[in-house]
């Protein structure tokens, strides 16, 4: 199985929604959402307040909390309990596939915990500036001539 992990965005709607709607106001989060909905088999929000979000799960606040810039202390705590949601969701299956569409700060402190798992991971637009990954969803987004 393979689940796309998004992560949430500075820009969110001002009121409480879905978590899958809350981020919508991002160009980014509406891209990534558009792609792990259709190349994945299933796709949750990283939160960095409230963790691992499902898509379609209660309303939840706006808030303004992200981990740019955050300490690595609090990169390295937001990592480990985000493992063990994960653990708990039942993701670490072998043969399962973590694909990250997230800046780096939403894995870098996660990865070195997954390899101990039998799950692979991905992070296909590592490295891209924003309008870079803008492109990257662009360029998968397109409708294809059969």
């Amino acid at each position: 199985m393979e689940v796309g992990l998004v992560s949430c965005t500075k820009s969110k709607r001002e009121t409480a929604a879905a978590p899958q709607e809350l981020y919508m106001a991002s160009a980014f989060f509406r891209k990534a959402r558009e792609y792990v909905e259709t190349n994945h088999d299933t796709w949750y929000v990283l939160s960095a307040k409230h963790g691992v979000l499902e898509p379609d799960g209660d309303p939840i606040e706006p808030y303004d909390e992200t981990l740019s810039e955050a300490p690595v202390s609090r990169k390295r705590s937001w990592a480990e309990s985000v493992f063990e949601e994960l653990r708990e969701r039942g993701l670490f299956a072998d043969g399962n596939r973590l694909v990250f569409h997230a800046g780096r700060d939403y894995y870098d402190e996660l990865l070195p915990l997954l390899e101990e798992t039998a799950v692979e991971t991905a992070t296909p637009t590592d490295g891209l500036q924003f309008g870079e990954t803008l492109s990257w969803y662009n360029n998968r987004s397109e409708p294809t001539d059969l």
